[in-house]
C-alpha cells in the first residue's frame, strides 16, 4: 500500500509543500434507467456502484458506504500483510470486518481485525497498533481536504 502525500510542519514564510496525484476514479451516473446506479472507473478497474432498493436504488453495487469501509479494510489487510511479510512472522491471512453507524450528527467505523497465523501475543498487539496506521486510517482520521470545481463537458 502506497503511502499518501503527509503533512509536514511548514516554517513560517516557507513555500508549503506540493501534493503528489497517488490515485484517480472517474464516476459517470444517468438517470435514465436506475436513477442511483454508476459506472466506477478506480484506477484501471471497473466497479458499480448503487442505492439498496430501500433508498431508492436497484442495489445493482454496493452503495456509497460500503466502498468506503471496502477501502479501509483492503489498506487495513493490504498493509498488515506488507508488514507481517517484511518482518517474517506466520501471518496466513487477515481478516478485516467493518461497520459504518450513524447518529444523524455524527458517524463511527468499528473495525474488527482477524489474524491467522502461528503469531504470538507480541505479533498480534504489533500488528493492530499498525492497524490503526495505515494509510486510508490516517487520511479518513486526519480529514482529507476535497476541493470541489464544475468541469464541463
Amino acid at each position: 500500500m502506497s503511502n499518501p502525500p503527509t503533512s509536514a510542519t511548514v516554517e513560517p514564510g516557507a513555500a508549503e509543500p506540493e501534493f503528489k496525484r497517488v490515485t484517480t476514479a472517474v464516476v459517470t451516473g444517468s438517470a435514465a434507467d436506475a436513477p442511483y446506479h454508476v459506472e466506477v472507473k478506480a484506477g484501471t478497474h471497473p466497479l458499480t456502484a448503487d442505492e439498496p432498493v430501500r433508498r431508492g436504488g436497484s442495489d445493482s453495487g454496493p452503495e456509497p458506504f460500503a466502498l468506503l469501509l471496502a477501502s479501509l479494510g483492503s489498506c487495513t489487510a493490504i498493509t498488515l500483510r506488507m508488514y507481517a511479510e517484511r518482518k517474517e512472522w506466520p501471518l496466513e491471512a487477515v481478516r478485516v470486518r467493518l461497520g459504518y453507524e450513524t447518529n444523524g450528527v455524527g458517524g463511527r467505523i468499528s473495525r474488527r481485525v482477524a489474524l491467522t497465523g502461528a503469531l504470538d501475543d507480541a505479533q498480534r498487539a504489533r500488528l493492530l497498533d499498525i492497524s490503526e496506521r495505515t494509510p486510508v486510517t490516517l487520511a479518513l482520521r486526519a480529514g482529507v481536504a476535497i476541493e470541489t470545481t464544475e468541469d464541463r463537458a
